[in-house]
């Protein structure tokens, strides 16, 4: 059967259609395994990094220290190394899980962490304020939700906050020092009209005053 002229301009825009939308699905497919490799790149660099430092390779490159060859080599400076190395020895000793190739290639690029969250997690790790529920809730808001650092440290300073340890003995002396402040301030305030109208004999002033001084010691 023969295609009318307008049959065929039909078929070719059909066909230029699926072609583009082919080209863009494979672009799309493109971008998502590029971003995960851009945001775990940092790991082979931690992860081969780490003999270096650990049995000083870098001597044998004519170098003295780490930090002259991570930064004359590598150019990275020294703060940044000791977070990956430090970032990357955290995962391998306490979350292994994460070092699986097909860890992460079964999520989406949004759920990926960053090296930068997974610093913030490994020192919440190191805190003896949190339990094992707070540590928790930071991983998974690290591992399944790929919060940003600074999301995960503001979550890290409250929930710090709410497990700070309140000493008894502390919060009392805190509680006597503002009620002797309060007494203090109501007794200038009592002095000062005691001076103005001229009302109170001179030896209760002179006892007010002499209170006053003591008062004033104590919360020096």
């Amino acid at each position: 059967m023969v295609m009318t002229d307008t049959e065929v301009y039909e078929e070719k825009q059909r066909q230029k259609k699926l072609k583009s939308s082919i080209t863009a699905d494979l672009i799309r497919d493109q971008l998502i395994q590029f971003s995960k490799e851009f945001k775990t790149a940092w790991l082979h660099l931690g992860q081969n990094l780490y003999p270096v430092y650990k049995d000083k390779l870098f001597t044998a490159w004519g170098f003295e220290k780490f930090e002259h060859y991570t930064e004359g080599e590598l150019g990275v400076n020294k703060e940044t190394a000791n977070k990956l190395l430090k970032t990357y020895f955290f995962l391998e000793q306490d979350e292994p899980e994460y070092l699986k190739k097909e860890f992460r290639d079964d999520r989406d690029p949004v759920q990926v962490p960053s090296c930068d969250a997974l610093n913030v997690l490994r020192l919440a790790r190191a805190r003896k304020e949190l339990n094992k529920e707070d540590y928790a809730q930071l991983k998974e808001s690290v591992f399944e939700k790929g919060r940003e650092a600074a999301e995960v440290r503001k979550d890290l300073v409250s929930l710090m906050k709410e497990r700070k340890k309140v000493d008894p003995d502390e919060e009392r002396e805190k509680r006597n020092l503002a009620a002797v402040k309060k007494l203090l301030s109501a007794l200038r305030s009592f002095q000062k009209d005691m001076e103005a109208l001229k009302l109170a004999p001179a030896a209760l002033v002179e006892e007010v005053n002499g209170l006053m001084r003591k008062l004033e010691d104590e919360v020096e």
